[in-house]
This record gives C-alpha cells, sequence and structure tokens, in this order.
C-alpha cells in the first residue's frame, strides 16, 4: 500500500469517526457540504483534526476555501506532505 492510499484511507478513518459519517459515502468525488453535510464550522473542525493526525499546519486559507470535494481534500494533503518531505 502506498503512503498515498495509506493517507487516503486515514483522512477517511478520522473524519468518519469525528463527524460520524459512513466511510462508504466517503469516495473520492463526495463533497463535503452537500454529500457529507458539512458546515462552515465542521470545515474548522476538520482542519484541526486533521493537523493533529497529521502533524502539519494548514496554513493555505486559499486552497482551504478551494476544497469542495474528498479529492480536493486529498490532493491537498498530499501536497503538504511532500512540502514537508521537502523540507526535512
Amino acid at each position: 500500500m502506498s503512503s498515498e492510499e495509506d493517507l487516503r484511507s486515514k483522512v477517511v478513518e478520522v473524519l468518519a469517526e469525528e463527524f460520524e459519517l459512513d466511510p462508504q459515502e466517503m469516495g473520492p468525488e463526495a463533497t463535503l457540504y452537500e454529500d457529507l453535510g458539512l458546515d462552515s464550522l465542521d470545515a474548522v473542525d476538520m482542519v484541526v483534526v486533521l493537523e493533529k493526525t497529521f502533524g502539519m499546519r494548514m496554513t493555505d486559507e486559499e486552497a482551504l476555501r478551494s476544497i469542495r470535494t474528498m479529492e480536493d481534500l486529498f490532493q491537498f494533503l498530499i501536497r503538504l506532505q511532500s512540502e514537508k518531505k521537502m523540507e526535512k
């Protein structure tokens, strides 16, 4: 299993637990707000939970605001993770 697959499954696991969501409904095309029923307060909680889970800061507010689907979220986290690796 690749680290990208690990990241994806961990995101689904953490968000499903935090927001009481069905992991089966959290495919890449699922929209955070319409399909999963998250709101703007949930989005803030999501950032906090993901920062704690992955040990990285999510400070790019413009990129965060552009996240609409699970795939957007996965790609954002993958990019952050690769940037973090490059810093080392």
